[in-house]
């Protein structure tokens, strides 16, 4: 493990006050030691998916988001209704870690073979907590990228493309022959046809309105 190693990371957090207030911040953290299984990876790029809104923005009112702070430090709020704040009682007054995905490069290793070979690589990882600087996983949580692949090219592999997969590999074990999805908008929906349509696969794809 290198000497020189990071020992602190900035992550983006989400908090709901019990004022009913949201409030987006970065926030300084220590980065734990590394077991020999796991690697550090400097995080590159990472969507925003819609499962991700829900727990960054919290159905808050962002006609009424303010900023403050400073610029190394930025602070966003906004005002959420008394209605949804009812539903998001689980999550009172806690400071969370947000980004479901990313991507980047892995600049350390635990120390196993697994996580040795992976040092310089670029890989893509569903492990939550993506929207930093840095991230500790478990080597085997990572998706090695092709070599030459930008991280940004693979900071979206699992929420909708392995979801789409899938799908269609659970439609084939359990012996059906067709799907049927009523999404066909998203992005999901759209990588379902042009998947269905490579594997001859019958799909039936149904746009909400």
């Amino acid at each position: 493990m290198p000497t020189n190693m990071p020992t602190n990371n900035l992550e983006l957090r989400s908090l709901v006050t019990d004022q009913g207030e949201l409030e987006l911040s970065l926030h300084e953290v220590d980065l734990p030691a590394l077991t020999p299984s796991q690697v550090l990876l400097r995080v590159e790029a990472s969507p925003i998916n819609p499962s991700d809104l829900g727990l960054l923005l919290a159905a808050a009112d962002l006609d009424t988001l303010e900023a403050s702070g400073t610029e190394e430090r930025p602070i966003l709020r906004a005002q959420i209704e008394a209605s949804i704040l009812r539903g998001l009682g689980g999550r009172l007054g806690q400071s969370m870690a947000v980004g479901n995905e990313g991507a980047g490069t892995v600049i350390a290793s635990g120390g196993s073979p697994e996580a040795d070979a992976l040092v310089g690589r670029v890989v893509s990882v569903a492990g939550g907590s993506m929207y930093a600087t840095y991230r500790v996983v478990e080597a085997g949580m990572c998706l090695l990228l092709p070599d030459g692949t930008a991280a940004r090219a693979g900071a979206s592999s699992f929420v909708n493309p392995l979801t789409a997969l899938g799908m269609v590999e659970t439609m084939r074990l359990e012996g059906h022959h067709a799907l049927m999805h009523t999404a066909a908008a998203s992005n999901l929906g759209q990588m379902l046809v042009r998947l269905c349509a490579e594997e001859a696969v019958p799909l039936v794809n149904i746009v909400r309105r």
